[in-house]
């Protein structure tokens, strides 16, 4: 297979799976909507997979399809830098990159984001502090902070990610040793742990659309600063605890922590890159972006 051949499908693949349209990708792709469809019929016999799912209703992603759509945005975001760079006088990136992360973000997003911007940018020294605790970029001399919640006013350029909801916790050997949990009142009669950015009254929703919102105070059984913290405290035995979703997906898949009380979740957080550069921002910072965004999509994915 001669995948040269194969790369302008695979970017039109790309655009069509993130449109979920011919007609969306052959509008912006200046291409018509027949040349779009037998680029894809191509792609998918010269595979000898189907990629995408056409019915009445539009259309959806195999699971070969999804596969292949992690690596086309890749492919198409360096295709885009290449392009960026042949532009750009100035000399490759280097040097310092200092950032803050919350624990939450750590794993399973921002340090394969680093290890692939780090292939791209050899001259790059990631240097990393991972805390919960909000941080300042001016006074702790950092480039850029990935950040979870409102943001407040601020001089610092803020790039959206996405978002990510909260959901109850335990361990299954906790919920087998006290009582159901049926109602959030039940709350009330057992161990919870909360977060940092936790209060009292606690806010919950009854709805995934987060439009029935209902509070209830609780007195914790314990409190932590980070979410890694949380989360041994909860596959411990030691309580409930309400934690991002995508952060106990794998704890999850393990059968060392369980879902409880379904019919809430807490707030839908919203994650920003935010970062000091004045101006046009370092092409090594637009990629990092491209990645940290890239990475929570596919964490928040295995999470859903």
């Amino acid at each position: 297979m001669n995948s040269v051949k194969l790369l302008p499908s695979l970017l039109i693949f790309a655009e069509v799976a993130n449109k979920q349209s011919f007609t969306g990708a052959a509008k912006h792709l200046g291409m018509s909507k027949s040349a779009i469809s037998q680029q894809i019929t191509r792609l998918e016999k010269d595979i000898g997979q189907q990629l995408l799912s056409r019915n009445t209703r539009g259309m959806s992603l195999t699971a070969a399809g999804k596969r292949l759509l992690g690596r086309c945005e890749l492919l198409r975001d360096q295709v885009d830098l290449a392009l960026d760079e042949i532009n750009d006088s100035k000399e490759e990136p280097s040097g310092v990159l200092a950032l803050t992360i919350p624990h939450s973000c750590e794993k399973d997003i921002v340090i394969p984001a680093l290890r692939q911007l780090c292939l791209e940018f050899p001259k790059i020294q990631p240097d990393l502090l991972v805390t919960d605790q909000p941080t300042d970029l001016i006074q702790n001399n950092l480039d850029i902070a990935i950040y979870a919640g409102e943001l407040k006013d601020s001089n610092y350029r803020a790039l959206p990610i996405g978002t990510c909801s909260e959901i109850f916790c335990a361990s299954p050997h906790y919920v087998q040793k006290h009582t159901p949990i049926k109602k959030k009142e039940d709350l009330l009669t057992h161990r919870v742990i909360g977060n940092l950015w936790q209060k009292n009254p606690l806010s919950v929703f009854k709805n995934s659309a987060l439009t029935e919102k209902e509070t209830i105070n609780l007195e914790y059984f314990a409190k932590t600063n980070a979410l890694p913290s949380a989360l041994e405290m909860i596959t411990n035995d030691m309580g409930i605890s309400l934690l991002p979703e995508f952060v106990v997906q794998q704890s999850m898949h393990e059968g060392r922590v369980i879902r409880v009380l379904e019919d809430y979740q807490g707030t839908q957080w919203p994650f920003y890159l935010v970062h000091r550069f004045q101006g046009d921002k370092p092409i090594h910072v637009t990629r990092l972006y491209q990645l940290i965004k890239h990475f929570f999509a596919k964490a928040n994915a295995k999470s859903g």
